[in-house]
């Protein structure tokens, strides 16, 4: 029964906060870690997370923990909410204090550069094997503000073993959140982090005032370049048609919900990176996740123009009108060459 199930939420954001409400309305003793005294307070005594998640208004049977220790009593689950940056950080303190094996699930969206670690993969990295159960991801078209106002919401699960993803699936779902299994876990992991790069472009597209056209080919030229690395590395392309490929994608690429679209949004006004990044007060995954997209592009040598005209907007001080230009005139190509190339991977 769900109702007899303790799991802990760590990370007390948007999204760590949208999941819990989703776990408590399935009858589960709900744990929410965040490292924030007063945010926990206001979680306990008002039962609001207001910075977050604005004039929402939480389940009272969600206890805020500031204490790692105290939320990891008894717990066999947890659902790991944090920016892909402080990951490392978080696993660290978990290791510290953790008393029995657990199932991590990841529900941020992102690689780490440099490394090139998916975050499954720096999950395994930093834990010792004796006190990891499994390591789940859950990803999909969800923005936390409308998951908290209980809207129809639907994502996906996926395990290297999918007994366990079938177990997370059991404890997310209900009428508002439909979940879904997919085995092909890298694929799933490559679409949620990758996603937000187009997500970045298609902000700057609308900055610059270019319209419905502009982005629509840059969805649709996105996904080509995200289906045609994540097949080099392994991936299923079929998952890239899914709810953490295409889904995913537009939802991040059309929604003033999206960070890392009004990011976008925000340099192609003419705004500098680190102004936008100060102004926006919450993680933008979509920046680190371009270097570390760049580099996999020049790693498994994959043409992804957008990624490589994005990094040059953030890194290289280009102009983002002079980056669309320059995407404009390249030479010619045939659409249908990125799917014959895709199915020649797979062959």
């Amino acid at each position: 029964m769900k109702n007899s199930e303790k799991v802990t939420v760590i990370g007390a954001g948007s999204w760590g906060t949208a999941l819990a409400m989703v776990l408590a309305d399935n009858g589960l003793e709900v744990r929410l870690w965040g490292h924030k005294a007063d945010q926990i307070q206001e979680i306990n005594e008002h039962h609001t997370n207001h910075k977050y998640l604005k004039d929402v208004k939480l389940p009272e049977s969600i206890i805020g923990y500031a204490d790692m220790k105290e939320s990891l009593d008894g717990i066999q689950t947890v659902i790991l909410a944090v920016p892909t940056k402080a990951i490392r950080q978080v696993l660290g303190q978990i290791q510290e204090v953790q008393a029995n094996p657990l199932t991590v699930v990841h529900v941020s969206k992102g690689i780490e550069p440099d490394s090139l670690l998916r975050i499954s993969e720096i999950i395994e990295d930093e834990m010792n094997p004796d006190n990891l159960r499994s390591v789940v991801v859950l990803s999909g078209p969800s923005h936390a503000e409308e998951v908290s106002l209980r809207h129809p919401t639907t994502v996906t699960v996926s395990a290297k073993d999918m007994k366990y993803a079938e177990e997370v699936q059991d404890l997310f779902m209900n009428q508002n959140f439909r979940v879904y299994t997919n085995p092909d876990m890298l694929g799933v992991e490559i679409g949620g982090a990758l996603k937000n790069i187009i997500a970045l472009a298609a902000g700057i597209t609308d900055g610059l005032g270019y319209g419905d056209n502009a982005k629509a080919a840059l969805i649709t030229r996105g996904l080509a370049e995200i289906a045609r690395l994540g097949t080099k590395m392994g991936a299923n392309p079929l998952t890239f048609s899914g709810l953490t490929g295409i889904g995913d994608l537009i939802v991040t690429c059309t929604s003033v919900h999206s960070r890392n679209w009004r990011a976008g949004n925000m340099l192609g006004k003419g705004h500098k990176l680190q102004e936008v990044l100060d102004n926006m007060g919450m993680v933008v995954e979509g920046v680190r996740t371009t270097k570390a997209g760049h580099q996999l592009a020049q790693k498994f040598e994959v043409k992804m123009p957008i990624t490589n005209a994005l990094y040059d907007v953030l890194f290289n001080n280009v102009e983002a009108k002079e980056a669309v230009d320059h995407l404009m005139s390249r030479g010619k190509t045939n659409e249908m060459e990125d799917l014959v190339n895709i199915l020649g991977e797979r062959s």
